[in-house]
């Protein structure tokens, strides 16, 4: 067959051409088209059921060279096939989408890699002077909890929701009695899944754990009695809240504990005090804490 050619069957009189023809057509190489072609992202129009030759139809090449430059952007499969499924005006709004998740990670990035030139230059304590550190003693409290593993990238969402279906939930345990807070029981990251536990302290307990016998364990829901605590803390504004600036505070509190001898008795916390979407940037909304002996 040549590289313009006329096939029977259902392509019959439809100008086909070889793989290769098409590859310099679109500007790409025969091995890209055969990886489109097996990621599902570009098959071609006819494959020759004897020789298992490939051949395109020339109004596919507007889809292989958009294929390509998507690939450029690391956008991942799935949402390069969604794209290319779109037509022109769904395209630009999920390609717009997708590249304000890409500014966003990489402003986060941005923002860590200075904070981690900050502590590999020996700056650590200079950052770490941004927060003033104090005590305060907190009674015994009773909370109902929701417990979950979370990666990072999941974690403010989970904690809006969390925290807000507990308020909701307090209203029939007597109420909020406290300022809502997050314990890691353990790290977490991209990597490390905690677990995080929202709580929220409410004024009777009798209620609460009737509450969470209906409820069952579908959020691992738990009813304790937080013991009186003193807690090392400081507090940070809602800008601060973002990572890695949160990091810098938890390690300011724990440089503060170290240089007086004071161990952490208890997972951190972050205690939300502020309607967080009445909040500004600049406003304070939350502390950042270690119980401490």
């Amino acid at each position: 067959m040549t590289e313009d050619a006329v096939v029977d069957g259902p392509e019959r009189n439809l100008e086909l051409l070889t793989i290769g023809a098409f590859a310099a057509r679109a500007r790409l190489s025969a091995k890209a088209l055969r990886l489109y072609d097996r990621l599902g992202l570009l098959a071609p129009a006819h494959v020759d059921e004897a020789t298992g030759y490939r051949y395109y139809r020339a109004g596919q090449v507007e889809r292989a060279r958009l294929v390509a430059m998507l690939r450029q952007l690391d956008m991942p499969l799935a949402r390069i096939a969604e794209v290319v499924e779109a037509g022109d005006a769904g395209a630009a709004e999920l390609l717009g989408a997708y590249w304000a998740d890409v500014e966003a990670r990489v402003a986060g990035q941005r923002t860590l890699a200075e904070y981690l030139r900050g502590r590999l230059s020996g700056r650590s304590s200079e950052m770490y002077g941004k927060f003033a550190v104090e005590t305060v003693e907190t009674p015994a409290q009773v909370v109902i909890s929701e417990k979950r593993h979370t990666l990072a990238d999941e974690l403010p969402a989970w904690i809006g929701a969390a925290l807000g279906r507990l308020e909701e939930a307090a209203r029939e345990c007597g109420g909020v009695a406290g300022v809502p807070y997050v314990a890691y029981h353990s790290e977490v990251s991209m990597e490390s899944d905690g677990p995080a536990e929202a709580c929220v302290p409410v004024a009777d307990e009798a209620a609460a754990r009737a509450w969470a016998e209906r409820r069952g364990r579908a959020w691992e829901t738990v009813v304790r009695v937080e013991p009186a605590r003193r807690l090392a803390y400081t507090r940070i504004t809602k800008a601060q809240v973002a990572h890695p600036q949160i990091l810098a505070a938890f390690e300011a509190v724990e440089e503060w504990m170290a240089a007086r001898g004071l161990t952490a008795t208890g997972p951190c916390r972050e205690l939300y005090f502020a309607d967080w979407a009445a909040s500004g940037p600049g406003d304070p909304v939350c502390d950042v804490a270690f119980p401490v002996s």
